[in-house]
């Protein structure tokens, strides 16, 4: 008896066959918003809570221009040398602030719409070692490895944006450090990227680079494709001086800044979940009132980060299921206030990619997803509570992110979807199942979604295939990128003029070439 395969070979091969962009059962963007942690009467309390904050203690330590931008427009600079601000000096802001935003990529094919609920992943992290998952140990993360990440981002879909993972560790100047991190990040891809610099004269001259790769200051300011992630404030409600000025530069030179608040709860914010959301909502409204102070409407994002700690022993704890829902909350405030927002979910505690980290990977982006945080960062390949990451890491993570977008996505109810007319064909005809249908053939592809790294194998067909395990898949395709996939979207002329005037220290000529 001849076994017929012609069916599974075609639906194989239409599974195998590259996405038109509207058949595709997920892209960026899709809407959350569906699940909101907080009643509506407790969400009233939160925001109350929030004001009064800002109104009654308010921030330590201004700066000198930041006292005289936010006293202007009626923030109230105390005996006591605390910086407070009026509730309606708040509401003067968020009247004032930039929504619907736009974050512009070096290709606009991977430009980002931050209106509304409108959910993207990226990237993020300062980890001090990368995490070999081949020889299960840690090393100093470098400039390559930098680089190496972004390139490797660029080629996951549901990576949306590159915020820079690792710490430059084989480069001692802290100007060169920032301008190479820059650097390896838009060389490595074409997407969105985001950096920070710790001092303003480093991103003074950053920007001069980001001049000449977008062509000039005009086509810069028309599309910043490089966005400044800020830690501004100290929690608990303390300012800090150069991140200040940072945001200052930023803001005068037309990037996008992330308002970064990074409290850790039950050290730097209050213990309980609800206190913790109002401080770092509250610290970064203060920083919005600062934005618009300097310019109204400069594109700013909320980046509410409130961090988990293991009370048992004081560590951070960035794969507790707290964490998914102290950022949803954050999340409902977000879409609450209508400004764009982001959050950091998707740390794992593990050491390397196992059960635990995909564990903690999965359960806590999937909250802020279905609540719908506009960015969610770092939620691909930190391990050790952001400590370390991992390459391979990124493509085994992306599965769980475009699988959380599905999630997000939800179920469409319309005449088509809910399938009468095939289901009355299959019953009341001979067919008796709907393999083959032209129905389900017809939404196999755009109602499912299917991994790239991990596999459906059954037994016998995973022991015929030597029995890959994920980790080795994505292992293999790490290895595959970095051989092969070189971005050009900066032409040599345009990099040599970068090298001729900045310290670049990462060499590429060694790589090939792509188109």
């Amino acid at each position: 008896m001849v076994r017929r395969s012609g069916g599974r070979q075609a639906r194989h091969a239409q599974r195998s066959a590259p996405l038109a962009e509207a058949m595709k059962p997920v892209r960026p963007g899709e809407c959350g918003g569906r699940y909101q942690p907080f009643s509506a009467d407790d969400l009233g309390a939160v925001v109350g809570n929030i004001f009064r904050i800002l109104e009654e203690v308010g921030f330590k330590e201004a700066t000198p221009h930041c006292i005289e931008s936010c006293t202007a427009v009626g923030a109230v600079l105390g005996a006591d040398g605390r910086l407070r601000m009026p509730r309606s000096v708040v509401e003067d802001a968020l009247a004032k602030a930039r929504r619907n935003l736009t974050l512009y990529a070096q290709d606009p094919e991977f430009d980002l719409d931050l209106s509304g609920s409108r959910v993207h992943f990226s990237t993020a992290g300062a980890a001090v070692m990368v995490a070999d998952s081949e020889q299960n140990e840690y090393r100093p993360s470098t400039a390559r490895d930098l680089y190496d990440l972004a390139r490797i981002a660029d080629n996951c879909e549901h990576i949306h944006m590159f915020q820079r993972m690792c710490v430059l560790r084989d480069i001692e100047d802290p100007y060169e450090m920032d301008l190479n991190t820059t650097y390896c990040s838009v060389a490595g891809t074409r997407k969105h990227a985001g950096a920070s610099w710790g001092h303003y004269t480093h991103l003074e001259k950053s920007i001069e680079m980001l001049h000449i790769i977008a062509g000039g200051e005009a086509s810069w300011r028309a599309r910043p494709f490089v966005s400044q992630s800020n830690c501004f404030v100290v929690p608990p409600m303390k300012f800090a001086s150069d991140a200040l000025e940072c945001l200052r530069v930023a803001v005068q030179g037309g990037m996008p800044v992330l308002l970064l608040s990074a409290g850790q709860a039950g050290a730097t914010t209050p213990a309980t979940l609800a206190g913790a959301v109002s401080q770092a909502w509250a610290e970064c409204l203060g920083g919005l009132v600062y934005v618009n102070a300097i310019e109204p409407g400069a594109p700013a994002i909320i980046g509410t980060w409130p961090f988990v700690s293991d009370l048992r022993t004081g560590a951070m704890s960035g794969g507790s299921p707290e964490q998914g829902l102290i950022s949803s909350a954050c999340a409902q405030l977000g879409i609450h206030f209508d400004l764009p927002f982001g959050t950091a979910c998707g740390m794992t505690d593990a050491n390397m990619p196992d059960f635990q980290a995909g564990a903690e990977r999965a359960h806590t982006l999937m909250p802020p997803a279905l609540a719908g945080a506009n960015i969610i960062y770092e939620s691909a390949g930190m391990y050790s509570s952001l400590l370390g990451v991992c390459p391979e890491s990124l493509l085994l993570d992306n599965d769980v992110l475009g699988a959380t977008l599905r999630a997000v996505r939800g179920i469409e109810v319309n005449e088509k979807t809910l399938g009468f007319d095939d289901l009355a064909e299959v019953c009341l005809g001979e067919k008796g199942h709907y393999l083959g249908s032209d129905h389900t053939l017809a939404v196999m592809q755009s109602e499912y979604i299917y991994p790239d790294v991990g596999n459906r194998f059954s037994p016998t067909v995973w022991e015929q295939s030597d029995k890959p395990l994920a980790i080795d898949s994505a292992i293999r395709r790490r290895d595959t990128i970095l051989a092969s996939y070189v971005p050009t979207h900066i032409s040599p002329a345009i990099d040599a003029e970068v090298r001729a005037k900045f310290p670049i220290r990462l060499q590429i000529e060694d790589l090939p070439k792509t188109a």
